[in-house]
């Protein structure tokens, strides 16, 4: 027993050491048992907190994924050490199993009020006296990476709202800039979200649990608001071939690739190469739709709706299947052309602010003179 005893505890201690590198030292995206048992059990506890409720309760509930994850990350990793190394001073010091563990309590946390009870000294307590503040201030120095890359995601999709309102979707994007004549700024915002999907495609299938943040306005997500650019992108590279900006294809591919690097770490398959005419979920009528909102907004396209489709859908296709399993895992608020959800919801359509100028009334106006929308 108690070689059996030694051995169980240093293999504990080795998974708990690979587990703590593959999260938060090496840089590059590992799969993490650890972070995704933890989404799993947690995010079906918090859902139950809000099973009666629609999305206003699912997004309070889950507001609190995150943060339990980083907490339970650390209790786990000092609870894995604690058994470890229990279980390795009780195989070579001839303690019992409750002194043992006690010990190890108390070199883990550097509290010493347990020592000198056991036959032969051993170097196992000065290693445990290391592991618990090295874990600890490794977890600490981990919170600042997270945030900088959540502050840099939020920063753009704050920024998006006065453009494709909230929810974000795509058609509204188009809309809202020739609404109100800022057709020319389109290049700006696609080189933002380009460098934005670069950077989450890194960071997010580094540190997986920056998935689970959430934007601090409910009706605002990071996956909705990419999904939304490269929509509007694929829309105008559709609709207006020759006039499109290049930024438009650059962020298209920017943002597929962002999403498939996202969904190899997560390990849930995709076909990395589409063939154009694969099956989508958006169907001919739903874009047929889109596009006479758009032409009622202004926009002037140079195909028409049955010329522009396939298109739209060879280049939606690349990315349409890992969006929308992304949008269900993350309980994304569900926005127009963004798939169903694993809860009870209908898609919910921007509100667009009225035209408040004096006496205009401009083309594609919701809501009574003099209103105001998000």
């Amino acid at each position: 027993m108690t070689w059996i005893s030694g051995v169980a505890g240093g293999l504990l201690l080795a998974v708990m050491g690979a587990s703590v590198l593959r999260t938060l030292v090496v840089p590059r995206g590992l799969y993490s048992v650890l972070v995704y048992r933890l989404w799993w059990v947690l995010r079906r506890l918090l859902r139950l907190l809000a099973i009666r409720g629609g999305y206003g309760a699912i997004d309070r509930a889950q507001t609190w994924l995150a943060p339990l994850i980083l907490v339970g990350m650390l209790g786990t990793w000092l609870g894995g050490a604690l058994v470890g190394f229990g279980l390795l001073l009780h195989a070579v010091s001839g303690l019992t199993w409750g002194s043992s563990f006690r010990e190890a309590g108390s070199s883990l946390l550097t509290l010493g009020f347990a020592s000198g009870d056991r036959l032969r000294l051993s170097a196992l307590d000065f290693v445990a006296a290391a592991t618990g503040p090295v874990l600890i201030a490794l977890q600490i120095a981990y919170l600042p990476t997270l945030y900088a890359a959540y502050n840099r995601r939020e920063l753009e999709v704050t920024l998006l709202q006065s453009r494709a309102g909230e929810p974000a979707w795509g058609p509204e994007i188009l809309a809202r800039q020739w609404l109100v004549d800022t057709e020319t700024a389109l290049p700006e915002l696609y080189r933002a979200w380009e460098r934005l999907a670069s950077d989450m495609g890194e960071s997010h299938s580094t540190y997986p649990v920056l998935m689970a943040f959430r934007s601090p306005r409910p009706y605002r997500h990071w996956l909705v608001g990419l999904v939304a650019v490269m929509d509007a992108a694929a829309v105008q590279l559709a609709l207006t071939p020759s006039s499109a900006p290049p930024e438009a294809r650059l962020v298209l591919r920017a943002g597929f690739t962002a999403l498939r690097d996202i969904a190899r770490v997560q390990r849930f398959p995709f076909d990395p190469d589409p063939p154009p005419d694969a099956a989508l979920r958006l169907t001919y009528v739903e874009f047929e739709a889109a596009v006479a909102m758009l032409e009622a907004a202004g926009f002037r396209a140079e195909r028409g709706v049955a010329d522009a489709w396939p298109h739209f859908h060879g280049w939606r296709v690349n990315y349409e299947a890992i969006a929308y399993e992304m949008c269900r895992r993350y309980d994304a608020v569900p926005a127009l052309w963004t798939g169903p959800r694993a809860f009870a919801s209908a898609p919910i359509p921007p509100r667009r602010p009225a035209d408040r100028r004096p006496g205009e009334n401009r083309p594609g106006q919701l809501g009574p003179p003099g209103g105001s929308g998000p």
